[in-house]
């Protein structure tokens, strides 16, 4: 009986030690599996990381491709523009250039015709001083065109090609009245003041002689300087029985009277010879 004791003690002690092994064992397995099961959570997790990491790495890499390409296309159109800009600045520096020297060729232009109307403007009172001192015939009607010209030049009214054309039409006038040998009835004033109808003989811009409608009275005009030194024209009115003879024959030769022929005139200081036809 006391062998027997023994035995079953061991044998429970056995058992009991079986027991703890196998729930020690349990423990340990269900410990692994959630180990595992942990690990398969982490392989899992580390597998979409990577899988994150390589979709952002392929879109880090997508973008910084993109980005690049987009600096290379910017900068591209920076050049271009920056090459326009360029073109535009020399374009503009030109025409800037060109208007520069258009306005100068303006000044120098203005500058010219301002010079040109003040030449013209000294010619056109030379020519009215000419006529208001020149041989007394229809000297207000010549006079009225070259002063109203003076006024229009002197107050910049009349441009300077305006101006050029009617200087030159008046000069053309003059140098006409200069040329021609002109006869006309009119009421001369004689130098004591009695006024008779004359035929009155124009030679030029230089000498008028005249003769009354009885063929009694004639008259040399003659220039003289008065005691202001200003000139002056008088009638000279005695005349010799040659001077009185040619002065008639001028006049009917021009009225036709006579066939034409060889005067000889007593005009200004000198004896001239006139073809009076």
């Amino acid at each position: 009986m006391k062998r027997l004791f023994p035995i079953i003690f061991l044998s429970v002690l056995a058992f009991a030690q079986s027991n703890d092994f196998e729930q020690q064992k349990a423990a340990l397995s269900a410990e692994k599996a959630g180990i595992e099961n942990d690990i398969k959570k982490i392989n899992t997790q580390i597998n979409q990381t990577d899988s994150i990491a390589k979709a952002e790495q392929k879109f880090g890499s997508e973008q910084r491709a993109r980005q690049k390409a987009d600096l290379e296309r910017r900068q591209s159109e920076i050049g271009q523009l920056n090459q326009k800009l360029s073109e535009l600045s020399a374009e503009m520096g030109k025409e800037k250039a060109s208007i520069a020297g258009s306005q100068i060729q303006a000044e120098n232009t203005n500058a010219v015709r301002k010079a040109l109307s003040a030449q013209l403007l000294s010619h056109c009172r030379k020519l009215e001083n000419f006529i208001k001192t020149g041989l007394p015939w229809d000297t207000e009607i010549r006079l009225e065109r070259t002063s109203a010209l003076c006024q229009d030049l002197e107050n910049s009214v009349a441009t300077a090609e305006e101006g050029f054309s009617r200087l030159r039409a008046i000069y053309a006038e003059e140098i006409r009245f200069g040329d021609e040998v002109q006869i006309s009835n009119r009421a001369i004033t004689r130098n004591n003041g009695e006024i008779v109808n004359a035929n009155v003989l124009r030679i030029g811009n230089q000498w008028i002689v005249y003769q009354d409608d009885a063929g009694l009275l004639q008259g040399v005009l003659n220039r003289k300087i008065n005691k202001d030194g200003k000139y002056e024209y008088v009638w000279k009115e005695t005349l010799s029985f040659e001077e009185r003879q040619a002065v008639k024959t001028a006049i009917d030769v021009k009225l036709s009277r006579k066939p034409p022929q060889m005067v000889t005139l007593p005009l200004s200081l000198s004896v001239s010879t006139q073809n009076s036809q």
